[in-house]
Formats: C-alpha cells, structure tokens, sequence
C-alpha cells in the first residue's frame, strides 16, 4: 500500500492568511474502491476518458440536480485541479522513497526558523496498483473485445459450439455431397460417374423427405428433410457431362436459414451466412424490409447487441428521459 499526504490548512490567528483558490466543497478523495466498475465502464468506452466523462456528466445532469447547484464549473474545475495535485504528490513520493510514511496527526504549526506556516500531513491510504492487478485488467479488457467481436468476421474457426462455417453458397460441404442456399431454395450437388443418364437415376422428393441416388445402389443422400419443401416445385438434373446430380429444393418457409439438408447430417452456422445482395434486390421492397431487419437482428444477436425493436425502445426511454429530467429513473423496471 502507498500513503499519500493530503494537507489541510489550520491557521494559527498569529499567521497571515495569503490570498489562495478555495479548495472544492467535496474534494476528490483517493479511493480505488469502484476501479473495477470504473475500468469496465472506460473498456465500453473505448478507453477513451473524454466520452466515459461526458457519459457520467450527462448522467449526473439527469438524475440528480448538479445542473442547478450555483458555480459548478468552478467546483469541477476544482475538483480537477485537487485530482492533478495529488497525482504529481504520489509521483513524487515513489520517484524518491526515502522512508516509509508515517501517519502524522494534530494542528498545523509554524517553524521557529522561517515563521512560515507548516500544514500537517493527513494520510491518505491508496491502494498499491500490482502487476496482478494490471494483468487481471488487460484480461478483462481482451475478454470484453471478444464479446463485441462480430462472430462472422472470423475466417480462422472453420467450427464451433454453433455449427460449421458455411461453404461460399452459405451450405455445407459433406464427403458424398455438396450443398448451397438461398432463402427461398435449397440446391444438392451430388457427383454420379461421368456419363451417367437420367433413366439410371432414382430421385424421391416429398414435402418432408428425400431419397436420391443411383437405381439398384444405396441412396446417396436419404432421411428427414430439415423443413418442409413445396414438393411440386422441386426438380432434379444431370449437369457437367451427367457427373453431377443437381437437385433442386424448394423451402415452404422461405424467410429462413437451414442447418442441413437432412435431419441429424452435421449442421452450419447459419450467423455466419453471408447472403448477396444482388439477391435481395430481387425481392419486393416488403419481404426485402423483412429480410434485411432478420438480417440486422441475427448480427446484432450474435455480437450480444440489441436489436432493431429493442433499439427503438430505448430511444424512446431516453428522449423520455431527457424531456423529463426532474425524475428520477434510477429505480425504475422497465420491460
């Protein structure tokens, strides 16, 4: 633990009083007791001290009535200056450690010698800044960076707890077959030997299930769909010299991701789906409004940031709060 000495002046009535700045009516006191809460505060802000003030001023202005207190630039300036002071002090006092401080207590004095005044030292008790302390800060400082790192930004974690990476259709690649996807289809690339025509292919599509492959061999791809599929809007083709056997997936919902093409297959990420925008120009300026909010809403999840509803609601509670700032919010639930 460091000790710093804070003065505080007594005069004796035989000693003239010089003309000096008052000091704040509510002096800083060292104190490290909120630095957790403080350092957190300053991480969200970036590590930039100017916004995490203006944000604390802004909330003192609102809350409590520190904007109608007479000469309050003059106490902040204060307050500042008294801050500044004992930072230099505490500078100084472990730039030459001569002995270890001691507590002195009683009246200030004036010396024999100069007949100046003396102020008596108050000892003040900051708490030691360690390198352990340090160490646990920047820790809690790089796990904050990661809660707000967008998940789909990293190109390195070709899995997670989630799921795959998608393929670049936003699918998945298997060892028997491929697959891609837009909101609205779903397409299997499944490769058949080179020549194969369409009488040798056995291909079974319902709404809810799927059997493909070659006739007289096990199905290459066969179980459960992941959702439903308009049965009567799904098709298949032989492609590349009949060396791909293309099948073509209509989705019944159309305003969402899927996983896989058959229940139980290894799944993706759908938070890392990467849709092109040249395909929502396609759809009609309705549905394309409803795809780009999901959209918004699936990213924002994703980095643990409100969405686009929940957004507007707190916009709505601070202009509320900011028209109305005589109330006191800070006990308030709001749902």
């Amino acid at each position: 633990m460091a000790v710093i000495s804070e003065y505080e002046e007594v005069e004796p009535a035989d000693v003239v009083k010089h003309s000096a700045r008052a000091e704040p009516d509510h002096p800083v006191v060292a104190n490290a007791q909120h630095d957790d809460v403080l350092g957190a505060l300053l991480t969200a802000h970036g590590q930039k001290p100017m916004d995490l003030l203006k944000t604390v001023v802004d909330f003192l202005f609102r809350v409590t009535d520190l904007s109608r207190q007479e000469e309050i630039e003059s106490r902040v300036t204060d307050i500042v200056s008294a801050a500044k002071r004992r930072l230099v002090e505490h500078r100084d006092v472990g730039v030459e450690p001569k002995e270890e401080a001691k507590p002195i207590t009683g009246a200030a004095s004036v010396t024999k010698s100069s007949g100046k005044f003396q102020p008596v030292a108050a000892p003040i008790v900051v708490e030691d800044v360690t390198s352990k302390a340090i160490e646990k800060r920047e820790a809690e400082a790089v796990v904050a960076e990661k809660s707000l790192k967008n998940p789909a930004a990293d190109e390195d974690d070709d899995k997670d707890e989630d799921g795959l990476k998608p393929n670049s259709g936003n699918g998945g690649d298997y060892e028997k077959y491929s697959w891609t996807q837009t909101l609205a289809e779903v397409t299997l690339a499944i490769p058949v030997p080179v020549g194969t025509k369409a009488r040798f292919v056995a291909c079974d599509i319902k709404s809810k299930h799927i059997k493909a492959g070659l006739k007289g061999q096990p199905p290459i791809v066969e179980g459960e769909l992941f959702n439903a599929v308009k049965a009567d809007d799904c098709f298949w083709s032989l492609e590349d010299n009949g060396k791909t056997l293309s099948v073509l997936l209509t989705k019944h919902n159309q305003m969402e991701w899927w996983r896989s093409v058959v229940k139980g297959e290894s799944e993706i990420n759908t938070k890392k789906v990467e849709p092109e925008n040249s395909k929502l120009a396609d759809l009609d300026a309705e549905t394309r409004q409803t795809v780009e909010k999901m959209m918004y809403d699936q990213r924002q999840k994703s980095m643990g940031l409100p969405t686009a509803d929940e957004q507007q609601k707190q916009d709505i509670l601070k202009k509320f709060m900011a028209q109305h700032p005589e109330m006191d919010f800070s006990k308030a639930k709001i749902n």
